[in-house]
């Protein structure tokens, strides 16, 4: 019998799925800060998590049977990656599984920033009628420039593309895609872009700071549903009030939930609390892949 702690809640279908496994035992304890979960993972042969609970180096020095870490997500941010290699342990995710959540998440910001729909929500909510105030720009024939193009990057292009936008895109390796994407270098993207939108893993140190910011065209918008971090916060809020950024949409943040509420209170930020993957179909592919790969690497 292999025993099976889902310690972030998974969709109805793909729990369902998991108890039917024959040989498994399944245990659901959602909620753990680090303290709980060192003393509930010994005896467990895999976890499953999403985004919330932190798999950290000590949890994996007091697991005993681990064999197997799945996050159902993508990124591995949340997990100590090599820590569990050094033990011995597998890690997996589901890269795939929420590529559309993610890229229809960020191109609807995208739109948010471009037409001020996030303050007209507000302000509307406030019995206020600012129609003089909230004008804004088409998509429609500006360049968006794209830093990573793996699945959700591209993704995104595709929907730029439809919406008559000219796309260009960084990347560390060469572009594979037949969609009309130019590939360029970083400085080539912040001088051309009108929009820019970030697809990469975290970072070590933000891969938009003042530094970059100032070689972008005034007026900039900037999207991040990538990770927190990526993009110095405090750089953007200068950038936001001078007026060289002209707006940013921000689905992440260096600290979740954030402790300095001054970047999100600006006007022009349209701002979302990490829920890029929080669709429905989004989260039933990822726990179905999740129920996949400990069918075959477990069973």
């Amino acid at each position: 019998m292999k025993k099976i702690l889902v310690a972030d809640s998974l969709d109805n279908e793909a729990m369902e799925q998991l108890k039917a496994v024959p040989g498994f035992e399944v245990t659901v304890k959602t909620g753990m800060d680090e303290p709980a979960l060192v003393k509930t993972i010994p005896g467990f042969n895999a976890i499953v998590v999403r985004s919330a609970t932190k798999v950290t180096k000590n949890v994996i020095a007091a697991a005993t049977n681990l064999e197997w870490i799945v996050r159902a997500g993508i990124g591995l941010d949340n997990v100590d990656a090599a820590a569990a290699k050094d033990k011995g342990i597998k890690v997996a995710n589901t890269p795939a599984a929420t590529t559309i959540s993610v890229a229809e998440h960020a191109f609807g910001l995208m739109l948010a920033a471009v037409r001020q729909q996030g303050r007209a929500n507000v302000t509307m909510k406030q019995h206020k009628w600012e129609k003089k105030a909230l004008s804004g720009t088409e998509l429609y024939g500006k360049k968006l420039g794209i830093i990573g193009s793996g699945r959700i990057g591209l993704a995104v292009a595709e929907r730029a593309i439809a919406f008559g936008m000219k796309v260009i895109a960084y990347d560390v390796i060469k572009i594979e895609t037949k969609l009309p994407v130019k590939q360029v270098s970083l400085d080539e993207l912040f001088a051309q872009a009108d929009i820019i939108s970030l697809h990469i893993p975290k970072t070590p140190k933000p891969m938009i700071g003042r530094e970059e910011i100032q070689k972008m065209k005034s007026g900039v918008i900037i999207v991040n549903a990538a990770r927190g971090g990526v993009v110095d916060e405090k750089a953007l809020m200068e950038a936001l009030v001078s007026g060289k950024v002209r707006a940013a949409a921000l689905d992440v943040f260096e600290k979740e939930p954030p402790e300095d509420w001054t970047l999100i209170d600006h006007p022009n930020v349209t701002a979302a609390p990490h829920i890029g993957a929080a669709a429905e179909e989004g989260q039933k592919r990822a726990g179905l892949e999740v129920v996949k790969i400990l069918k075959e690497k477990l069973v």
